[in-house]
């Protein structure tokens, strides 16, 4: 027997159902995008659907710019997008003064962007020239099982010498990635991976910005003496990297002010998860790799988490002109290699330790006790391939900054994007300095200037 209170509890579940798909409705009429509906965009119908005509930098899209690396070349037969990635081990720079032998594509660490339309017809062919086995992973696509780019599970792996064909229609726009899926941890752990941005076919005016950046987070550990990253790491990650590169190694992300500016981060780190921080101005999470997010679900923020194996695309308005940091802000992300494993020596008194050592080990200093902050200007002495734990000189002072750490630089007055515009002039009166007396005592502050 149905009761009047199974009556009401269906119509109430029946009402919230209709109450949901026009919420639905109404979020993914806000969508950025092709402007046919978040679901569609996305998932774009069937996979053997006709793909649309080859979309054209300039025509159909502005590239996207990879600080500090590269966009993947392609060519158009019969109406196909051709690419072709190459997988090989490539000595890398990683910063000034470090160098790995890494495995990357086409003699990049990592690989460079592949850049497509939405209803692109694409033809990825990977070269192995690298001694073990491998295979590509379209990271978070839309596309046929058997191109899915697991070794062993939906192709075989290929083989040294080899050459594989991947092809498939893009249904879908965003922010993506490639990796290898083979002996993963090895692989990746050596740099085997790369981005993906796909443009919407249609773009709405939402989607349109004035300057489009990709960053990859990853880790490394490298020992200080060796060239060569330690796959089986587990957790003491000592090198922590945007595009490959730890600071002072970062390009900067420069625009000019009133710029609309998106940012699209991939982290396939090992075991961390990044949460990027950016001074000076709020932004808008606006996609992750699932997809773009409706404006009705969008929020503001100044850091965005990007976990491990996601994307997360941010968009702002460059207004606040300066030099302004753009970091994770995991504090041990932003150090470099030389931090790990030293003792604590926060407030030790060293007293005569020091005199005493260098009678056995002649140049011997203790350092730390207030600090790691002065370390890298020491000029010490330091392990082959090992950089020291921070940073780069700034205008002002020593940044004891590094790892995984870049700029922002807006200007209000910028003749060209190309190249670094040098660090920021400061209007008068507006940069913070050591209070005089005079300051000190008109406002009852007590201390020594």
């Amino acid at each position: 027997m149905v009761s009047r209170r199974d009556i009401l509890v269906a119509g109430a579940v029946a009402g919230g159902a209709s109450l949901l798909s026009r919420a639905e409705r109404a979020a993914a009429a806000q969508a950025p995008g092709t402007g046919r509906g978040w679901e569609k965009s996305y998932s774009g119908g069937p996979l053997d659907a006709a793909p649309e005509p080859p979309g054209m930098p300039g025509k159909d899209y502005t590239p996207v710019i990879t600080p500090n690396g590269a966009a993947l070349p392609w060519k158009v037969v019969d109406g196909v997008k051709v690419y072709h990635l190459i997988a090989e081990e490539v000595l890398h720079e990683l910063a000034p003064g470090i160098k790995a032998h890494c495995w990357g594509y086409n003699g990049r660490v990592h690989g460079p962007t592949i850049e497509a339309v939405e209803g692109d017809r694409v033809r990825i062919y990977v070269t192995n020239k690298l001694d073990a086995p491998t295979s590509v992973h379209p990271h978070g696509v839309f596309l046929p099982n058997g191109m899915d780019g697991v070794g062993g599970l939906t192709q075989g792996v290929i083989k040294k010498g080899e050459t594989f064909k991947y092809e498939w229609t893009f249904r879908q726009h965003g922010t993506l990635m490639y990796h290898s899926h083979h002996d993963e941890m090895t692989q990746m752990a050596m740099g085997m991976m790369g981005l993906i941005v796909v443009h919407p076919r249609r773009p709405s005016p939402a989607y349109r910005v004035d300057r489009d950046f990709a960053i990859m987070l990853s880790e490394w550990k490298i020992t200080p003496g060796t060239m060569r990253p330690d796959p089986n790491e587990m957790t003491d990650f000592n090198m922590l990297t945007m595009n490959a590169k730890a600071f002072p190694g970062t390009a900067p992300l420069v625009v000019k002010k009133g710029d609309r500016v998106r940012v699209r981060f991939g982290n396939l780190s090992a075991m961390d998860h990044h949460p990027i921080h950016l001074h000076g101005h709020y932004f808008k999470i606006t996609a992750t790799d699932g997809g773009p997010i409706p404006l009705s679900a969008q929020w503001p923020e100044t850091t965005v988490l990007v976990p491990v194996g996601s994307t997360r695309d941010i968009e702002l308005v460059a207004d606040n002109p300066g030099d302004w940091a753009f970091h994770c802000h995991m504090t041990h992300h932003v150090m470099n290699q030389m931090g790990h494993g030293a003792p604590n020596m926060i407030g030790v008194k060293e007293g005569r330790v020091g005199k005493r050592v260098q009678r056995l080990l002649p140049g011997y200093m203790t350092m730390g006790q207030a600090g790691m902050g002065d370390m890298a200007e020491m000029g010490m002495p330091v392990p082959k391939n090992s950089i020291p734990m921070v940073g780069a000189r700034g205008p002002f002072d020593y940044i004891t900054m590094g790892g995984m750490f870049t700029l922002l630089k807006v200007r209000e007055n910028l003749s060209s994007y190309d190249g670094d515009p040098g660090w920021y002039a400061h209007p008068k009166g507006t940069i913070a300095e050591r209070a005089t007396p005079a300051e000190l005592q008109r406002d009852g502050i007590g201390g020594k200037r």
